[in-house]
């Protein structure tokens, strides 16, 4: 039996929402027909892919391992759809990223996006994970690529774990004690997970450089002020140094997410940009 878009798109819909009952809301689909197409998806993988308890659904491993080929077959369904067919969609819509991720993860689906949807206007806003939340709440934002601890629980589509890397100048002695650390100032919560990795390790380590700006801190790093953690693809050219080699812990992965303001769930234009999102977002090394 093959999967069907319309079971792929519920599966997915009750993932993001918790339950099958936040999905039929979403879906605009009753309880009883959301329940039906998982079954039909479950009997088509010939696995269990849900378990429902009294706190909502949880993922299968089998259903982890189909949630991923269906938000990559829901995002090449609706791209194809709307390449044939035109998008018909206009207007602004308005977007807020932080800016690490505006410097990597936006650029990568911006070109796709305009080539989708000619006629839609966007206005990207970038700020801090707090300044975000203060215009999401006024609904200002549609969309937001950013902290999941700082959006509302209910206006959260997808998340995913992504990884941090190290970077510092040559002739930086990373073994040094304190080991200079060239950081986001608070309140950066990808600050405190770097911080808490130096601990568990027993290193020593002292402030040399912190600022709210990714180019002052890749700036810093290229400088040879100190060591410092990036998102893979921010790293200054000739920076990035593996841990192991230079008695370093791990570096640290962090959260982000995307979230949506209740009533754009219709919104073929904001569809298609999460879904172009997400996808550069996962071939950047997201994890589940």
């Amino acid at each position: 039996m093959d999967f069907q878009i319309a079971d792929l798109r519920s599966f997915a819909a009750t993932v993001r929402a918790g339950s099958i009952t936040r999905a039929a809301a979403v879906l605009n689909l009753s309880q009883p027909a959301v329940s039906q197409r998982i079954q039909r998806l479950e009997r088509a993988a010939g696995e269990r892919i849900l378990v429902r308890g009294t706190q909502g659904t949880r993922l299968t491993p089998a259903g982890e391992t189909l949630l991923a080929y269906a938000e990559r077959m829901l995002s090449l369904h609706d791209e194809a759809r709307s390449s044939l067919s035109g998008s018909t969609s206009s207007g602004r819509r308005t977007i807020g990223l932080l800016e690490d991720l505006a410097v990597t993860t936006f650029p990568a689906a911006l070109a796709d996006f305009a080539a989708l949807h000619p006629r839609v206007e966007l206005e990207v806003i970038v700020g801090t994970a707090a300044s975000l939340r203060r215009l999401a709440d006024r609904g200002r934002l549609d969309l937001v690529l950013g902290d999941p601890a700082s959006m509302a629980e209910s206006s959260l589509r997808w998340q995913r774990q992504v990884p941090l890397a190290w970077a510092c100048a040559p002739g930086i002695d990373t073994r040094a004690e304190p080991l200079p650390l060239v950081l986001f100032s608070q309140p950066c919560r990808w600050r405190q997970p770097l911080l808490d990795a130096f601990s568990r390790y027993g290193r020593q380590w002292r402030v040399a450089f912190q600022s709210t700006s990714v180019h002052a801190v890749q700036a810093a790093v290229s400088a040879g002020i100190g060591l410092g953690a990036l998102l893979v693809d921010n790293v200054p050219r000739g920076t990035l140094i593996e841990p192991e080699a230079h008695g370093l812990p791990p570096a640290p992965l962090v959260d982000i997410a995307i979230s949506r303001r209740a009533d754009t769930d219709a919104d073929e234009a904001l569809n298609s940009l999460e879904l172009l999102l997400r996808r550069a977002t996962t071939a950047r090394g997201g994890t589940r």
